[in-house]
């Protein structure tokens, strides 16, 4: 199809703010910000928070939930979120940037990623435990899997003469999608992790709840950001 032309199937849509009143709409926009602001807050809050718990360190295994911590709710989280108009700290970014960032914090993802399951193995070998036994390790198994595979589909995404023009918006959805399982999974583990015996013997009762909860609001946030952008929206009728 030459330049500049476009199919009688090409249909413009809506971002945000269907069928809402002016009034309705800012404050749609409104909590939009809050709730991704909120997100960054919470995520970066679990990191302090688990590291804080895990006394890095006084042994092998205590760098496994740093690590983990780092990179699934925090750099998966922000490698995300950037993409996001509404409260990002990256807003004033170009998207070019916006790419090199989002790739610098899944890297940054894989590398934290690799080296807790490598403190957890080494932990497990010298204390003579077997591996893959709990559903918190099961799980991260398989968040490390799907986290892979969403990586080998943004590897491809960087090199678009590697594949035609009609399938590079497919692989974006497919990219995209592989993403949030993996991010939904990742939010599952650190869930699983709370009912670990390590964690419960750190934390008990009420504020065990908190932490239970919390990775849910930014799992909700980048779920309503992914599905916002690849969903088709509704037409806008002139």
């Amino acid at each position: 199809m030459p330049l500049g032309m476009r199919s009688s199937s090409d249909v413009e849509y809506s971002a945000v703010g269907e069928g809402l009143g002016m009034r309705d709409f800012w404050l749609y926009v409104w909590l939009r910000r809050v709730s991704v602001v909120a997100a960054h807050i919470i995520s970066l809050g679990l990191f302090i928070l688990i590291s804080i718990l895990s006394r890095p360190g006084t042994s092998l295994f205590s760098w496994h939930p740093v690590c983990m911590s780092l990179g699934f709710c925090l750099c998966m989280t922000e490698g995300i979120l950037l993409f996001s108009a509404e409260g990002t700290p990256f807003c004033f970014k170009s998207r070019k940037w916006k790419v090199r960032l989002h790739w610098f914090f899944q890297a940054l993802l894989l590398v934290c990623g690799a080296t807790g399951l490598c403190f957890m193995v080494a932990s497990k070998n010298i204390k003579e435990n077997s591996h893959f036994t709990s559903w918190h390790s099961l799980l991260g198994l398989t968040t490390m899997a799907a986290t892979v595979l969403q990586a080998i589909c943004g590897v491809i995404l960087l090199f678009p003469k590697l594949i035609s023009t009609y399938s590079f918006p497919r692989w974006r959805l497919y990219h995209a999608t592989c993403g949030l399982v993996a991010y939904l999974l990742a939010t599952i583990t650190v869930m699983s992790a709370m009912f670990t015996d390590w964690f419960q013997a750190s934390v008990t009762g009420t504020i065990w709840y908190i932490f239970l909860l919390l990775p849910l609001f930014p799992a909700l946030v980048v779920m309503n950001q992914i599905t916002s952008a690849f969903l088709p929206k509704k037409k806008i009728t002139s």
